[in-house]
């Protein structure tokens, strides 16, 4: 596929749905049973009891993977420079093969930064979902 950015995002949209594809079988696997027998019995079909009883139930589980997928993919796109992609790890990368200590920490930080302000955004995401569901 060559050095470019197009094979460093397939790369980094494959890497990142495992964690979320994990955490939406494990939400929808933890709802219970028993939610699904009342939902059959009033008349809902299964796609009625998807969208109105299970994704509303496992949407936090599910925005947590999410969550995971993206923090993990900042940090992983850093390296994305390695091969030729203009990102936020350039600077890493530079500061590296010349032995720059303040291109590196510029780098890092601006990744932290970006990292933990994706982190501030996703728990504000939870906390309005579990204020309109109220919990």
């Amino acid at each position: 596929m060559g050095f470019s950015a197009e094979p460093a995002i397939i790369a980094l949209v494959l890497y990142g749905l495992l964690p979320i594809v994990q955490a939406t079988i494990t939400a929808l696997e933890t709802v219970p049973a028993s939610l699904h027998e009342i939902a059959t019995g009033a008349g809902m079909s299964r796609g009625q009891i998807l969208r109105r009883e299970e994704l509303p139930l496992a949407a936090p589980v599910i925005i947590r993977g999410i969550r995971t997928s993206v923090i993990i993919n900042i940090g992983t796109a850093a390296i994305a420079s390695t091969v030729g992609v203009k990102s936020l790890g350039s600077p890493i990368i530079i500061g590296l093969s010349g032995f720059n200590t303040a291109y590196v920490l510029q780098g890092a930080l601006l990744v932290a930064l970006l990292a933990i302000i994706s982190d501030m955004l996703f728990e504000r995401w939870l906390r309005a979902l579990a204020v309109s569901y109220g919990r």
